[in-house]
């Protein structure tokens, strides 16, 4: 059995026509059900699970467990959702598996929801931002069968075929059916930036081409933190058990942490940044002369996905966070996330996202148990983030109840071209991991006090940046950070000389630019070079030859007799100033 677990602001439901056919519905089951705050539980029943005799018993265990984890759900929707696998169970099976769960947790006073089985449906749902609101999880024994090109020899010997495994292994071929046509993953095979494979799920193989984008993002990324006072550090990918049991993410977050052994130590592959800041933090006494604190990482993190779940760059398994941490007294509170906000203004401005809307998830005033830190504490931060807000004048909704138990956040959602909205950016004030970890510094009283802590990202993920960046752009990428800035073309065979000559100009100026001296029709050339979103294309022919002048295309319009000197000045004070 595969779940997906999301938590919701909402879900709503609506059967259609049947997918199974001689089903039916009574008056109730036809009508849309709208269900707020739920624990939404999508599932996939298996074959496997036919067999299992404690199935159900397991698959009732593990949405206690996640109920608990999230701590404040009253409303469970069991969603059969057959998309999470391959190797689905008798329909019969399923159907009378989900309903007995449906009564055992009635039974445990739990209002329970479940969308009819076997019927295609229209749903609507707004996940929670929080980290356990998407969770996956795969349950009961799975029987793990050897390939076709392994066959066992002996108990401490195997034979393998290399050629069946490499079928195997080929690239993953993307169905094209139900994409749009600014698909990123369409845009990632035009572009050749990136690709995916079975031997890696829902990790990205980086062409060279989308390692330039990806790459200038980190440089953008880190010119504008150095400018704002920020350090950068790094820190392993594989850490011990112990470290998670601190943070808490071994007892909230284990089922979607990768774990390995050494030397008998279980350890874990990281699903988060935070906690190596922390032991980064810890390394030596710090002073409050020190604060505040900027630490900046670009980390690299793994979290554990069904497949079934995995979108090419959207939702992936390892993923670079930009995360950083700051540290900083009561005091400076205030000026850090007003810093926070222009640095997100300013580095989401510069890739034409304009439009931001803004929500404060605060605590829950009936439910203050739930929460740590102390009311005073809740209430000053709070009323910072409201302060900086009204002082910059920006509108926010405020979300009773949504906080993180650890505090209070700001949440910034950008809107692309298409009128999607997502939600990148986002601040978050920590009262849990600073006493976890027992930070401190020296005060000017030379006592020792705990630092406030900021979470916060601006990209969110890189790879998820990219994708909504792709989209919408439409590939056609700002210069600086295309990458192929240009290319140059000869009309005829007679012109290749001078084609190369000038490609070799820009290239020794540090332009990113490739060559295009094939003898295939002019029309032909051009088009595939569109295909390829590139920013300028040349043509140098008889006539730009004999004037010394260049013929540029962009956006489709082509630009006659243009002083050399004068389009490599521009190009270049464009990429400079990433214009």
């Amino acid at each position: 059995m595969k779940i997906l677990s999301l938590h919701c602001d909402y879900i709503k439901f609506k059967p259609l026509k049947p997918a199974i056919k001689g089903l039916t519905l009574n008056k109730v089951e036809e009508k849309e059900v709208n269900v707020k705050d739920p624990l939404v539980i999508l599932t996939a029943v298996e074959k496997q699970d036919e067999t299992n005799k404690n199935i159900l018993e397991e698959y009732i265990k593990n949405i206690l467990d996640l109920k608990e984890k999230i701590g404040k759900v009253e409303r469970i929707v069991l969603y059969p959702y057959a998309h999470l696998s391959a190797s689905l169970s008798n329909p019969d099976f399923a159907k009378e598996l989900l309903i007995k769960a449906e009564e055992d947790l009635k039974k445990k006073k739990i209002e329970v929801f479940r969308a009819p089985f076997g019927f295609y449906k229209e749903f609507e749902l707004k996940c929670k931002g929080h980290p356990l609101s998407e969770l996956s999880r795969s349950i009961g024994e799975e029987k793990i069968e050897k390939s076709e090109s392994q066959v066992k020899v002996t108990k401490s010997e195997e034979v393998y075929d290399p050629k069946k495994l490499l079928n195997e292994i080929s690239k993953t071929k993307l169905n094209r059916e139900k994409l749009a046509d600014n698909d990123h993953r369409i845009l990632g095979q035009q572009m050749d930036l990136f690709s995916f494979s079975e031997v890696a799920p829902g990790m990205v193989f980086w062409h060279n081409n989308g390692l330039i984008i990806y790459n200038e993002l980190v440089n953008f990324w880190r010119d504008e933190h150095k400018k704002a006072g920020y350090v950068e550090i790094s820190t392993p990918q594989i850490m011990d058990r112990k470290l998670w049991e601190i943070s808490g993410h071994w007892k909230l977050y284990k089922e979607n942490m990768f774990t390995t052994q050494y030397e008998g130590r279980e350890c874990s592959v990281k699903p988060m940044n935070c906690p190596g800041g922390m032991l980064v933090y810890r390394n030596k006494p710090r002073s409050y002369k020190e604060l505040p604190m900027r630490v900046g990482e670009l980390g690299k993190v793994h979290r554990l996905e069904l497949s079934g779940v995995l979108a090419g760059l959207f939702r992936v398994i390892q993923f670079t966070q930009d995360d950083a941490h700051i540290f900083c007294t009561e005091e400076q509170l205030e000026d850090e996330i007003e810093g926070v906000i222009h640095l997100i203004e300013r580095m989401l401005g510069k890739f034409g996202f304009k439009d931001y809307k803004f929500t404060l998830s605060v605590r829950s005033e009936e439910k203050k148990d739930k929460y740590l830190g102390s009311d005073e504490l809740w209430k000053k931060a709070e009323g910072t983030f409201e302060k900086v807000l009204k002082k910059l004048k920006i509108k926010c909704i405020r979300q009773p109840g949504e906080a993180k138990f650890y505090g209070p956040s700001l949440d910034v959602l950008i809107k692309d071209s298409l009128g999607r909205e997502w939600q990148c950016s986002t601040i978050q004030l920590d009262f849990n991991l600073p006493q976890r970890f027992e930070i401190e510094y020296i005060g000017a009283d030379n006592k020792m006090h705990t630092p406030i802590m900021l979470h916060r990202v601006i990209y969110g993920s890189l790879e998820r940046f990219i994708g909504v960046l792709l989209e919408h752009t439409n590939g056609r990428l700002p210069t600086w950070l295309s990458p192929v800035q240009v290319k140059v073309m000869s009309f005829t065979d007679k012109n290749i000389k001078a084609a190369e000559k000038l490609f070799e100009e820009f290239r020794e100026a540090g332009i990113r630019v490739e060559l295009d001296i094939d003898s295939a029709p002019v029309q032909g050339k051009v088009r595939n070079a569109e295909m390829q979103k590139i920013n300028y294309i040349i043509m140098i022919g008889d006539k730009e030859e004999a004037n010394k002048t260049l013929a540029i295309r962009k956006d489709g319009k082509v630009k006659f007799g243009v002083k050399k000197e004068d389009f490599l000045k521009e190009i270049l004070e464009e990429i400079r100033e990433r214009k």
